[in-house]
């Protein structure tokens, strides 16, 4: 399961090929992507070409509105076949693209690996060189779907297995290779999550970065980490200062909430990432406080969210949780089998919304409103002025830019939240308050980002806006 939050608001699911699925395209055949609405519940089918054949190398697009009735397909590939890689978008528009399967084969299997970068131009289109990267060499075979983080400078956090380094993406070198992160391993096939936490002025946007959970290897009696890592990398001495999640988890995601916590959610207490090889599900939703250390458990599903599922920040400030497919094919509640792991879990066709604390409660009355931005193109250092409604008299506010980024396997490629400089609030009639904030005035990868008022701790709807860095469109 993928998942991206688009500028309406709506989310965007692409599911691997199915044998069936409850939404058909108009043609009958199962729909592998769509387009859903939140607020009212509807879903519309993408047309999406599911030639295995292509989809080593294919490179796809979506309209940021998602108006189309499919996905495009113009033809321009990878410049080598890459199955589970990732992708960061870099502040000149560039996508780096790393690691990947040859052919999604036995991954032990050297021979069926593509430890490689690539770049892509800001259309999407390759630079047609697949350049060795010596990290993801030395790591295999836990090194698909490596973490990657933009920092301030422009460089690039990579993190494979328990290894990372700061490279620069323009010359191709590493600028500093980092400690060993301590514990099991943390990329796919054991998984576990990470984030860039949330940075604002007060810290020079200094990034932290946060990585929780993982496992011991690829096996259904793989015992799972509870350990976490954070590390500022541009720091002249980096290291890893630890802390613990309240249980043991893979497959577990982290998503920055608007209050400036994190959010660890989903995955299982054993096994690793692949169909048939969880078991134990995690249903509780844990909070991490960055500013004190401390976790708290903040309310538990009923759901198993397994291999491929999704989590991210909708425009409300709540958390949309989706998927789990722990199976090749698709199975239904009625056709699963106890005592048989490839036949235990269902295949999950239901969403949850997860509420945080800020909005629980009678906080859920006490959202802003009529929020509004002078503009809506805005480049990085730029002030911008913005209105709002507040529910009750102002005591504090705090504007946030966050983006989802693209979420897949719990990995969440490009997310990042900036708590923006300010100055405080003027009134001006009819309960209407005027605000002046600012882009940091750092290398940020361009793009649509939502900007989210936080009035007495409580957010209003996100407001979708453009980073960029010249006059085009």
């Amino acid at each position: 399961m993928h998942a991206a939050l688009l500028p309406t608001g709506n989310v965007v699911f692409v599911d691997k090929i199915e044998t069936w699925t409850h939404l058909m395209l108009p043609n009958g055949y199962p729909a592998y992507s769509s387009i859903y609405n939140p607020s009212t519940q509807d879903l519309r089918p993408l047309r999406l070409d599911p030639t295995v054949a292509n989809g080593l190398d294919s490179i796809r697009y979506l309209d940021a509105t998602g108006q189309q009735s499919g996905w495009l397909e113009p033809g321009n590939r990878l410049s080598s076949n890459r199955w589970y890689p990732s992708a960061q978008v870099m502040s000149d528009g560039s996508v780096f693209v790393a690691s990947g399967s040859l052919n999604a084969g036995d991954i032990t299997v050297h021979a069926n690996n593509n430890p490689t970068y690539e770049i892509l131009d800001s259309k999407g289109v390759t630079s047609g060189r697949s350049i060795a990267m010596e990290i993801l060499v030395r790591n295999q075979p836990y090194w698909l779907y490596p973490f990657l983080h933009l920092l301030k400078d422009g460089t690039l956090f990579v993190f494979v297995s328990r290894q990372s380094q700061v490279f620069d993406v323009a010359s191709g070198k590493v600028i500093k290779e980092l400690p060993d992160l301590q514990g099991f391993y943390r990329t796919y096939p054991n998984g576990g999550g990470s984030v860039l936490l949330p940075m604002s002025k007060l810290d020079d946007f200094t990034p932290s970065i946060m990585i929780c959970g993982g496992g011991q290897t690829q096996g259904l009696d793989s015992p799972s980490e509870d350990s976490c890592g954070i590390i500022q990398p541009m720091s002249d001495q980096p290291s890893w200062s630890y802390t613990s999640m309240p249980d043991h988890r893979v497959m577990v995601e982290g998503i920055n909430l608007l209050d400036g916590t994190i959010l660890w959610l989903n995955g299982a207490h054993i096994g690793a990432e692949g169909f048939g090889l969880a078991d134990n599900p995690a249903f509780d939703a844990l909070i991490y406080n960055p500013k004190t250390g401390q976790w708290a458990k903040s309310g538990s599903s009923t759901i198993a969210r397994l291999y491929h599922s999704v989590a991210l920040l909708l425009i409300d400030g709540t958390v949309l949780v989706s998927g789990s497919n722990p199976n090749e094919m698709p199975l239904h509640d009625d056709e699963l089998v106890p005592n048989n792991q490839y036949r235990k879990f269902p295949t999950e066709f239901r969403n949850e919304i997860w509420t945080p604390p800020y909005l629980q409660g009678e906080k859920a009355k006490q959202r802003p409103t009529e929020i509004k931005l002078a503009e809506k193109r805005l480049r990085p250092g730029q002030e911008f002025t913005l209105t709002l409604k507040p529910a009750r008299p102002l005591a504090a506010i705090d504007i946030v830019l966050h983006t989802n980024g693209f979420v897949t396997h719990g990995v969440h490629m490009g997310q990042v939240m900036y708590h923006l400089e300010q100055s405080g609030w003027t009134e001006l009639t009819s309960g209407v308050v005027q605000v002046k904030a600012k882009i940091p005035g750092i290398l940020l990868a361009p793009g649509p980002y939502f900007v989210y008022v936080m009035a007495n701790g409580v957010p209003g709807a996100g407001q979708p806006v453009t980073v960029h860095y010249g006059d085009e469109e």
